[in-house]
């Protein structure tokens, strides 16, 4: 199956998996766990804004950072320009936190409230150069409003 048929049918997984449910915690869990599983990336996972710090929630992968401030790395970076940030290679983004010398490549999204602040960001890493493009950014960012529409961040 191609890429774009994966991430529609992803789309419709994670709206279904999560639609109903009231526990934020579980509802992000299973999120990170069908994307991890479908489309096989090396982590997969969520960070949340809390006491003006991103700081980890549930994921897929290998142990990770536990905070990144705002405006450093890559999360720290998308959360403070409310944009996704696609980097080909982590070694030449300035500031890049090295939470596993594994990571080659990453994507990052934020994730937003009712008011459009930044409550939040879907964090995926690669051990692979440039796997994320803009076919990922488009539909992550579908994935994203999905979760913000279903899970009280």
């Amino acid at each position: 199956m191609d890429k774009e048929k994966t991430y529609e049918l992803l789309v419709k997984q994670v709206e279904s998996l999560i639609e109903g449910e009231i526990n934020p915690a579980g509802q992000l869990a299973n999120a990170a766990a069908l994307m991890h599983e479908t489309m096989g990336w090396w982590w997969t996972g969520f960070y949340l804004v809390k006491d003006d710090m991103l700081q980890l929630g549930p994921f897929q992968g290998p142990v990770a950072c536990y905070r990144i401030k705002r405006g450093k790395g890559v999360c720290g970076t998308a959360w403070h320009e409310n944009r996704t940030v696609v980097v080909d290679d982590v070694e030449q983004f300035p500031g890049h936190i090295a939470c596993s010398s594994e990571s080659r490549s990453e994507i990052v999204v934020p994730l937003h409230d009712n008011q459009g602040a930044v409550v939040g960001v879907i964090d995926i890493d690669s051990k692979d150069l440039a796997t994320f493009d803009e076919v990922d950014a488009r539909w992550l960012e579908e994935i994203a409003h999905v979760i913000e529409r279903q899970v009280n961040l």
